[in-house]
């Protein structure tokens, strides 16, 4: 019978063989991990690697990622503090704003419509001081012709003026263009429509106007009649808005001729026939001048009648 192997023997055998594949298990891990290590390196650029197979690399790009990230996030909000801060968030919307609510103020009272007030007694009884009105500008877009009795608000020629025509700077030009109460202002007439082209204009003091020979019937609308003549053109003057004495048909060669409207002018009086200034003083009315037909009276303050003094009993 063969002498048995010592137990003790055995054990450190199996130790030893077992620390022996220990240390050959890592030596392979480390020339494998070295492998990879030089197939990752050799990998192209762009081409991403494997969070799994490295993950120390991708705990650092994961790292370099958030610094970029934060760095990127830190350009940004600097953008952001020019662009995006709220002055200059207020600052745009007021800007757009203005803007905006200039651009429809043009385009409403070119193309449909403005309010106007009345600021003289030349319409009574039919406008009154302080009145205020609609006047519109679509019948003149649309062609529509202008006719006898129209009430119109124009631009009184130069000559009523003081000789001085509609300005062209570029203020004067906003308000007339936006009605601004604070821009630049140029004064506008409002008269009715007495004449028309080639109409033949005659006024008889106590009587009235004639028209083509015909004597016109203005009893709904005049105040009274006239207390001047006006019979040729030499007739036509007087005292214009800026106290100025004028006579737009003074030349002797014109002065005898009848007063008769040319083309593409009117002639305008004041309801007031005694106290406007209108075409017996300064003459025919071109119609470009014209801004628009009075066309709704929206408006009116009516005051309190006066009564006598009444003595208490």
């Amino acid at each position: 019978m063969e002498p048995s192997e010592s137990v003790t023997s055995k054990r450190s055998e199996a130790l030893y063989e077992t620390s022996e594949d220990n240390d050959q298990r890592d030596q392979r891990d480390q020339r494998d991990q070295k492998d990879q290590h030089d197939q990752n390196d050799q990998r192209s650029p762009l081409e991403p690697k494997s969070h799994s197979q490295n993950p120390s690399a991708s705990n650092q790009n994961s790292g370099s990622l958030d610094v970029s990230n934060s760095s990127n996030g830190g350009n940004n909000a600097d953008g952001a503090g020019t662009s995006g801060s709220p002055i200059f968030s207020v600052v745009k919307e007021i800007v757009e704003l203005v803007v905006v609510t200039l651009v429809l103020l043009i385009v409403i009272r070119f193309a449909l419509a403005e309010a106007r007030y009345i600021p003289s007694s030349s319409m009574e009884p039919t406008l009154q001081i302080n009145d205020r009105l609609l006047v519109e500008k679509v019948s003149h877009h649309i062609g529509h012709p202008i006719q006898r009795g129209d009430i119109l608000v124009f631009y009184p020629p130069p000559i009523e003026m003081g000789g001085q025509d509609l300005k062209n700077d570029p203020l004067t030009v906003l308000g007339r263009l936006t009605g601004l109460p604070f821009l630049p202002y140029e004064p506008a007439f409002i008269k009715r429509v007495v004449g028309l082209p080639g109409d033949h204009i005659r006024i008889q003091k106590g009587e009235g106007v004639y028209i083509n020979g015909q004597l016109l019937d203005e009893s709904s609308y005049a105040k009274e009649t006239p207390n001047y003549d006006r019979n040729v053109l030499g007739d036509i003057g007087g005292p214009s808005s800026t106290g100025k004495m004028i006579r737009p048909f003074a030349d002797p060669a014109r002065a005898n001729d009848p007063i008769i409207v040319p083309a593409n002018q009117l002639f305008m009086m004041g309801d007031n026939r005694n106290n406007s200034e209108d075409s017996h003083v300064w003459g025919f009315l071109p119609q470009d001048r014209v801004i628009g037909r009075a066309c709704l009276l929206f408006w009116r303050w009516i005051s309190p009648p006066r009564f006598p003094h009444i003595p208490e009993e």
